[in-house]
């Protein structure tokens, strides 16, 4: 069972909780992986901390957005990038070498484009981290919910369409905008 990125690691709660949704996490693994990826945020929030010192609030994700519309960017944002984690990842179909490429770029993509509005986390315990290090709780459970549950709709919905696509040995049928091209 192919479960987690090309590392066999990976350090978004919001992920592992997007994969046992769909199966493709063993249940036993999800509290150990989580406590694990929380772990690791606050150790990297610590260090940060001592290293910079309370620059940008320790690195607190604090929405600009009122919570509404921040949730729904979040939530939005974190099922964009559950999809290309599901197509890099998991899909056999799909090149291994490609999953770091792609993910990264949806990854840089989204903190470009969210970063402003809501700082961009799309992963609970990075959030997390910062938060305990700083103190700083504004809007915190946002940050658990709204990825967890994009996260978990767009596997979801992934799992469907692969479902419903051919594999890549079958025959293939080449379409036009009217329907199959006879030849």
């Amino acid at each position: 069972m192919r479960y987690a990125l090309l590392s066999d690691v990976h350090a978004n709660p919001a992920v592992t909780l997007g994969f046992w949704s769909v199966r493709r996490f063993p249940t036993a693994d999800v509290i150990p992986y989580i406590s694990s990826q929380c772990a690791g945020a606050l150790a990297a929030a610590a260090v940060l901390g001592w290293l910079l010192g309370p620059v940008a609030n320790f690195g607190a994700t604090v929405p600009s957005l009122p919570v509404t519309q921040a949730f729904v960017v979040e939530m939005g944002f974190s099922g964009i990038l559950a999809f290309v984690i599901s197509a890099a990842a998991t899909d056999s179909r799909t090149p291994p070498a490609i999953a770091p490429f792609v993910i990264g770029s949806t990854v840089f993509a989204g903190a470009l484009v969210t970063g402003p509005l809501t700082g961009g986390s799309f992963n609970p315990a990075r959030t997390f981290g910062p938060a305990l290090v700083g103190g700083i709780w504004t809007s915190h459970w946002l940050y658990w919910l709204a990825p967890i549950a994009g996260m978990i709709v767009a596997m979801h919905l992934y799992d469907f369409l692969r479902a419903a696509t051919p594999e890549r040995d079958a025959p293939l049928t080449v379409t036009g905008v009217e329907g199959p091209i006879e030849e």
